[in-house]
């Protein structure tokens, strides 16, 4: 019979592992990045071949996705979001866990904790990384496999969505006019 144990953590708990985040990021920084996303792999493969409660595994495709989206060549992320989520995913390439992760059941409560921030964090980035995936799987099955689908192309469409969705507000009374036509 499972058992739910639910846990708030205050804001000086919360300082606590922003604290250890830190320090991990400082240690990380000397690493070079091919370094940071090879552990962080390895720490969601160690995590894969865990039996892990559902709170962690749900986060931990979180921290798959911020891996993809670094990884994906047709994202053509900027430098700088690159730089900040490799600095967010350090945590991962420090071994010393505040929690041992062969206790079962808590051992990855610190690692669901750490991606939980790193998830806050980067929650917009996320957020427009599952849209492209979203998008470009859409092209992919509309124009076939060779479809040229990348951030650009998914910006463009984005435009002319909310293009689209102003005109059609506008026509239907969704804005008023602050001049007319024939102003």
């Amino acid at each position: 019979m499972p058992i739910q144990i639910s846990f708030e953590l205050s804001d000086s708990d919360l300082e606590h592992f922003r604290t250890m985040m830190k320090a991990a990021m400082s240690k990380a920084s000397k690493l070079p990045p091919a370094e940071v996303l090879q552990k962080a792999r390895s720490v969601c493969a160690e995590m894969e071949q865990a039996n892990l409660p559902d709170f962690v595994k749900r986060r931990m495709e979180s921290l798959e996705t911020l891996i993809s989206a670094l990884e994906d060549p047709e994202w053509q992320m900027p430098e700088d979001e690159k730089n900040e989520i490799l600095t967010s995913l350090a945590y991962f390439s420090e071994p010393e866990d505040l929690v041992p992760d062969n206790i079962p059941g808590l051992g990855y409560v610190d690692d669901a904790i750490m991606i939980e921030l790193v998830i806050q964090e980067l929650s917009q980035d996320l957020s427009a990384y599952r849209q492209f995936c979203k998008f470009r799987t859409t092209e992919e099955t509309r124009r076939g496999s060779e479809a040229n689908v990348n951030r650009d192309s998914w910006l463009d469409s984005k435009r002319t969505e909310l293009r689209s969705n102003m005109r059609r507000n506008r026509s239907t009374g969704g804005s008023r006019r602050l001049f007319s036509r024939r102003d």
